[in-house]
Parts: C-alpha cells; sequence; structure tokens
C-alpha cells in the first residue's frame, strides 16, 4: 500500500486496562451475552436463542463460546497496524452480511457447519483468552479481532481473563462496518482502533449484493460512532497505530460500490483528515461469477477515477493500494497460514 500521511502521537495504556480493573468489563461482556438470547448483536436481529444453541443468521450458535478460523501474526494489513511483530489477528467464522463477493467465504458462509472445516475450533471464554496471550507472546503489536460481533459475549469476557494475566495489547475491531449502536456501546473504551468496511455508497448495490439491504445508512451510523469513540489515528513514535479509526473501501467493478459517495460522506460528514485504506484487490470470489459486473478485475481507469476522488474530496490520511495487488491478496483458508504465497 502507499502511504499518504502519517501522523506522531503518544497515547497511553490500550483504553479498556481500568474497564477490568472497575469491573466494567465483565458487566459489559454479561450484557453481551444478554443480547445474544434472543440475538441481537447485530443489525440482521434474527432472534436466535443462542443462549439454547440456536444458530444465527451469522451462523453463530453458542452465545457464551467463539468460533475461531485462524489465530496469527498478520503482516497484511495497514502499516501502523504491522509494525516488525505483525498485528495478531484472530478470523473469526460466520458473517451476518454474506457478500456475495466475499474473499473470507471459506470461513464467513461455509457450505456446511463451521466445525466440520478443518481448522475451525468453538472456545469457551477462558480457552479463548488462552488465544489472546500466544499472540501476546509471538510479538505482535496488537489484537485484531475480524468479524467478531456474532462472538463478543466470548471476547469481552476473555479480554476480562486475559488482562488478569497479563495481557496489554491495543484493541483493533475490523469489521464489514455493519454494526448496531448498542452494540458499539459495549465496546467504548475498549476498542483502541476501529478498522471497519465501507462497502457501498448507493443502497441498490448493498441490496443486490449483500443480505444487508439497509446497509448503508447502517454503515454511515456505525462509522460516525466509532468515530465519536476513538476519533482521528494517533500513531506512536515508532509510528504503531495506538488510537483511532481507518475506513477501509474496496473498489469494485462498474462502479458498483459507489466510491464517490462513499468518500463524499467521509470527508463530508466525518473529516477529510481521517485515515481511508483504498483497496484495488478485488478479484471474482465466492458467488461473485453470477453476477456479469463482478465477473473481472476492476480496470486501470477505474482505478485511477478512484484516484481521482480521493484528491477532490481532500483526503491527506491513509493508503492505498497498487493495482496489481488483486493478483497477490487471496486468502486460501484452506491452509494453516491463509495468506502464504
Amino acid at each position: 500500500m502507499k502511504n499518504v500521511k502519517t501522523k506522531e502521537t503518544r497515547t497511553d495504556k490500550p483504553s479498556w486496562y481500568k474497564l477490568t480493573e472497575s469491573g466494567e468489563l465483565a458487566l459489559r461482556a454479561q450484557a453481551a451475552l444478554d443480547l445474544a438470547t434472543g440475538c441481537r448483536l447485530c443489525p440482521r436481529r434474527c432472534g436466535a436463542r443462542r443462549d439454547r444453541g440456536e444458530k444465527g443468521a451469522c451462523g453463530a450458535s453458542a452465545a457464551d463460546k467463539a468460533i475461531i478460523a485462524r489465530a496469527l501474526p498478520h503482516f497484511g494489513e495497514e502499516p501502523p497496524l504491522v509494525g516488525q511483530g505483525g498485528s495478531g489477528t484472530i478470523f473469526f467464522a460466520g458473517c451476518s452480511l454474506r457478500c456475495i463477493f466475499c474473499q473470507n467465504h471459506q470461513i464467513s458462509q461455509p457450505s456446511g457447519n463451521h466445525l466440520e472445516i478443518p481448522g475451525i475450533r468453538e472456545l469457551d471464554s477462558v480457552s479463548l483468552a488462552g488465544v489472546f496471550l500466544d499472540l501476546q507472546q509471538a510479538g505482535c503489536h496488537n489484537l485484531n479481532l475480524v468479524t467478531a460481533t456474532a462472538h463478543l459475549p466470548a471476547v469481552l469476557s476473555a479480554l476480562d481473563i486475559a488482562g488478569s494475566r497479563g495481557f496489554n495489547l491495543g484493541i483493533v475491531y475490523n469489521s464489514g462496518g455493519y454494526e448496531i449502536e448498542q452494540t458499539l456501546a459495549l465496546l467504548d473504551s475498549v476498542v483502541d482502533i476501529y478498522l471497519p468496511d465501507a462497502k457501498f455508497g448507493e443502497p441498490g448495490s448493498a441490496s443486490r449484493l449483500t443480505e444487508g439491504a439497509d446497509y448503508v445508512s447502517v454503515n454511515r451510523r456505525a462509522i460516525k460512532e466509532m468515530f465519536r469513540q476513538v476519533g482521528i489515528l494517533k500513531l506512536d513514535s515508532q509510528g504503531l497505530a495506538k488510537q483511532g479509526i481507518i475506513v477501509r473501501h474496496l473498489i469494485l467493478p462498474g462502479g458498483l460500490a459507489g466510491t464517490e459517495k462513499v468518500l463524499e460522506f467521509l470527508s463530508g460528514e466525518i473529516s477529510p483528515e481521517i485515515h481511508i485504506s483504498l483497496m484495488a484487490q478485488y478479484y471474482p470470489a465466492h458467488r461473485a461469477g453470477e453476477f456479469h459486473e463482478l465477473s473481472r478485475t476492476i480496470t486501470e481507469s477505474e482505478y485511477r477515477l478512484c484516484l481521482d476522488l480521493v484528491e477532490k474530496y481532500g483526503f491527506v490520511n491513509g493508503w492505498i493500494q497498487a493495482l496489481e495487488s488483486q493478483s497477490h491478496y487471496r486468502p486460501d483458508f484452506t491452509e494453516a497460514n491463509p495468506f502464504n504465497p
């Protein structure tokens, strides 16, 4: 990725520290568990009785456990998240948004039961805390939780347990940006760095290509709340992210992502100083071949148009992925390390 501009700022310890000491984090974990009973953790509000093991729209079941697909130091994220030691990334299984072009579809939308897929594990909060500690021991700079909302009760409980055992990494909340304020409120002062997608600028594409027809309105409210909590990205003296938000946007063929509308919103209603990550890695994955417009990668002219829009809307912070990345960023979750070349 090409660096547009970064800033250096010193910050304190991860924000969730004080919540473990006060007992507030344990209360947040219980509140998340309550939301998973007749599940309303995400905008789908499917009502699954996950306290009884009923499977939700995302594919998650047991409310007090988490289903993880991989946990590893990841070096493919934005530079301030990676540093020298990598981002300690946990890929959770399942997703309620179910994009038809999902590059992680092997774990987000498996054809069968999640737990029948090699490498996928269901963990209680004690075991999950152990995974957090293992990533810290491996030298990772942060804990990067990918698509964790359905597993939030176990995640918050595990964080509370891990904190009492010496865990001290900052939390990155890496999501598709399809989140509700009630759940985000449980993450206030827990998450240090929000890493949401802004997938679509127009509701028509969201309705056609995902199971979140309300994606645009929900996503905009979510990003505003995330920004309220953590603000502009702050870096330490080593150039590592300590607090703030990075918004990702994947360019789609034929303008289907509504890139101009996304950038107009971020610049006009958030700030042109917000860090954006403009991604060119799209390739036809999962069911994308069923849609003629999505059956190819983006063209150079489509890419250049988006670069012009970044300049038009005055963005000064962030990263722009090289066009050739569409040949390189192709995870394979049948492998132990999905990102091996």
